[in-house]
């Protein structure tokens, strides 16, 4: 059963989970919240196929949520597709009010190249304001490595932007950590990142990253953004 949790409670819980394997915090999550109060959030991304098949695993009708931005790339839906036939599941779609045509009436077309704040805003905030109004913990993949902005990302924590528990199970993992899990669980996966993909967002927005360049450059390229305000 659910219960409420303290900061001071979960930063314990954090600390006791540091240095374990990802699947313990899942089974934490699991066990400690009923299967209407938890979610994972996916975007299709090594991190997130991965926890699916994770999750799955321990709790094969834990629930599962994803962001229709009405701009992903094709191969985003091409492995949600994967992904919903090997696990048997159903995801959770949760998109913006307002379509692309409508936006562009209102603010002028291609939204995304003027003011990408907005747009994440828009297309991602508020549906993930929805999809987590209902939950009192949501699963993430992010990992410390991925940027300056989550080296200091803890297991367990309490979200107070959206007011529930937040579980990173892989933030110690590294990149390779990632893959060899996907590799030797046969996890299918997006195949733009057999392209230089390593972080995969919206199709206007992404492109592929460079020898050399930081993981999320290819986010927002000429934008002083690396972030859409999911994870701060």
């Amino acid at each position: 059963m659910s219960k409420a949790w303290t900061e001071d409670e979960l930063k314990k819980v954090s600390d006791s989970l540091e240095g374990k394997a990802p699947e313990e915090a899942v089974k934490w999550a699991v066990e400690n919240f009923e299967t209407k109060d938890l979610s994972l959030a996916c975007s299709f991304g090594a991190e997130d196929v991965a926890l699916v098949d994770m999750l799955i695993k321990i709790k094969p009708d834990a629930r599962i949520f994803y962001l229709d931005t009405d701009l992903l790339f094709k191969e985003s839906h091409e492995v949600k597709e994967r992904l919903m036939q090997r696990y048997g599941i159903k995801l959770d779609r949760f998109g913006a009010k307002s379509t692309l045509e409508q936006m562009a009436a209102e603010f002028g077309p291609e939204l995304w190249k003027k003011e990408p704040d907005k747009c994440c805003n828009i297309r991602k905030m508020v549906p993930l304001a929805e999809a987590l109004s209902g939950l009192r913990c949501w699963i993430t993949g992010i990992r410390r490595d991925q940027a300056p902005t989550r080296a200091n990302a803890p297991v367990v924590s309490w979200d107070a932007k959206f007011g529930l528990v937040k579980v990173n199970p892989l933030v110690r993992w590294t990149t390779k950590d990632v893959w060899d899990y996907i590799t030797k669980n046969n996890v299918p996966y997006c195949t733009l990142h057999d392209n230089n993909f390593p972080s995969i967002g919206c199709e206007p927005c992404t492109r592929p990253v460079m020898p050399g360049e930081d993981p999320r450059a290819g986010r927002w390229a000429g934008h002083q953004k690396t972030e859409c305000g999911l994870h701060k």
